[in-house]
């Protein structure tokens, strides 16, 4: 292959993986679908092909959906196991962040609601909310008609919506303090004033600091607030599973505030809250080092400012 068609792909890879990981929300997986999709079109007729980038778009989506629908990923999300994995704010894999529906289409809590969703719903919705693909160019993507293209949207749309939270959103310099006030509050161990900042329907699911063979679920106020404190309260025995003394940071992940627990340079935890009319309404906890490998690499690269905790 010359250098000129490895060009053309390297030019498009930020956005393919960006397509892949909106699919799959798996940053691991959508780096495996891109690089596959590399080797097609290195064996590809590529004179035969009048429009790369559309050509490409459909191989990656449906080698994405290709792993949707297969027996691993069934299992994986059937066994309750599977969460979105986290990328810190700026990573291209999160693509384009011109729209609401765009930055709303990579969240962590509607990358969790697609699961609801089947393959060819998800690869509809993601194709026209997040890149703005018309049916007509979705249809052929997909290899269904136009008429079917806008159903799988509707489904879709209505599936996500009925998941969401109602309220206002903060904006991300005001969920921040939230986040930051939420965390004072539980490492001091102040459990009434954490009941106080969260929704009355507040959940936490937590991957039990990547030890836990299911996702632990949480659903109501005292709950949450109780698991919050006491995840967040420093002791010993977590400075050992860390693997020294960690510093807490709230930074953006998918566009939400998050605690990130560093040690050294390298995150060993990630807290992702959702803030809602002023009020925490939930927290996913990810610890399990395969989920965090993507979000360490940027880390090496991130400069911080000053910890929330410097010294945990």
């Amino acid at each position: 292959m010359d250098s000129a068609a490895i060009d053309r792909f390297e030019a498009g890879r930020d956005r393919l993986a960006s397509l892949a990981y909106r699919l799959l929300g798996s940053a691991a997986d959508a780096e495996d679908v891109v690089q596959d999709a590399f080797l097609r079109w290195q064996a590809a007729d590529r004179e035969r092909i009048e429009v790369p980038e559309a050509w490409l778009t459909k191989v990656v989506t449906n080698l994405s959906v290709d792993r949707l629908r297969s027996a691993r990923a069934r299992h994986e999300r059937a066994a309750g196991d599977w969460q979105p994995e986290p990328l810190l704010d700026g990573d291209p894999m999160l693509g384009p962040a011109e729209t609401f529906e765009q930055r709303e289409s990579v969240s962590l809590a509607v990358l969790t609601l697609m699961e609801r969703l089947s393959p060819v719903e998800r690869a509809a919705y993601v194709l026209r909310e997040a890149f703005a693909y018309p049916h007509a160019e979705i249809a052929g993507i997909l290899d269904i008609t136009e008429s079917a293209s806008q159903q799988h949207l509707h489904r879709a749309r209505r599936r996500i919506a009925a998941g969401r939270r109602t309220g206002d959103g903060a904006d991300p310099a005001a969920a921040r303090r939230i986040v930051e006030e939420f965390l004072a509050a539980a490492v001091s161990g102040r459990t009434e004033r954490l009941v106080e900042m969260l929704t009355a329907d507040a959940t936490l699911v937590s991957d039990g600091a990547g030890l836990a063979g299911r996702l632990l679920r949480y659903d109501t106020r005292e709950r949450v607030a109780s698991f919050a404190r006491a995840g967040f309260r420093p002791t010993p025995a977590k400075r050992r599973l860390a693997g020294g003394t960690p510093a807490l940071y709230v930074e953006l992940v998918n566009g939400s505030p998050a605690v990130l627990a560093v040690v050294g340079d390298r995150v060993v935890g990630a807290v992702a809250f959702e803030v809602c009319d002023g009020r925490v309404a939930a927290l996913r906890g990810i610890a399990a080092a395969g989920r965090l490998t993507r979000l360490n690499e940027a880390w090496r690269r991130y400069a911080p400012g000053a910890p929330a905790v410097g010294a945990w």
